[in-house]
């Protein structure tokens, strides 16, 4: 990885079996200072992939064989850290639910605008870059425990859990203010870098996905309640340690 990503200095895989788009994107993001890999399909996504460090993946969903929401799968299983980016050509809802669900951390919709999906990498290039000195620390609450500056969490017996990049964010801003109420806009700032839209649904399934890993099958409530009309809040008290 890039020790400091939003230098310009990240790597880009491009996923697109329209060669016209990948030039695009190619001619676009190495003017802007980015090193861009490309791939066509599943097997040179992969081949790309061993071959060199990749910092994010602009992954079109629609792709010949293995489609682009398989691999987004597969691959943050792999690696929890990449940044992952979805383009579809359809302005479909359930596609989007389903890539977050199974790990993206943004989608963008075709056709779209070069600044914008350009101000999207910047923006999750950042949150990839870490954290610095306010979040050296290290948070405790009902048995759990989450390391801002390691990007760890782990549960009460002391085991890891597995978040991704979205579902990281959303619990140290929900942990860091426990007890408050967290807009979604908040959320939503802290997910993408962008202000939360009525049609947005990233922030109810990321929160969704969390619930189902803090929460355990005998527990009546969840640690993360609703606030109907106005957003979430940690429902328990979260102490703070010096890592």
């Amino acid at each position: 990885m890039s020790p400091s990503p939003d230098t310009n200095t990240a790597s880009l895989l491009v996923v697109d079996d329209d060669l016209v788009t990948q030039a695009r994107l190619k001619a676009y993001f190495s003017q802007e200072g980015y090193r861009v890999l490309l791939a066509e399909d599943g097997e040179a996504f992969w081949r790309q992939l061993e071959k060199a460090a990749v910092d994010l993946v602009l992954l079109d969903i629609n792709l010949p064989g293995q489609d682009g929401l398989s691999l987004a799968r597969e691959l943050r299983a792999r690696d929890p850290a990449i940044g992952i980016i979805l383009l579809t050509s359809r302005n479909d809802d359930i596609d989007k639910i389903v890539g977050l669900e199974v790990g993206a951390d943004d989608y963008v919709t075709k056709p779209f605008n070069p600044r914008e999906l350009l101000a999207r990498v910047k923006s999750l290039l950042r949150r990839t870059g870490g954290r610095h000195d306010e979040d050296e620390e290290i948070f405790r609450f009902a048995g759990w425990t989450l390391n801002l500056p390691r990007r760890r969490l782990c549960d009460p017996q002391g085991a890891d859990i597995a978040l991704t990049r979205g579902e990281f964010e959303a619990l140290a801003l929900l942990v860091r203010h426990a007890g408050e109420v967290i807009n979604r806009d908040r959320l939503s700032r802290a997910i993408s870098g962008h202000d939360w839209s009525p049609q947005d649904r990233t922030v109810d399934v990321l929160v969704r996905r969390l619930r189902t890993k803090l929460d355990g099958a005998d527990k009546p409530d969840s640690l993360i309640s609703t606030v109907r009309g106005e957003g979430y809040r940690l429902a328990v008290d979260a102490e703070r340690a010096r890592g």
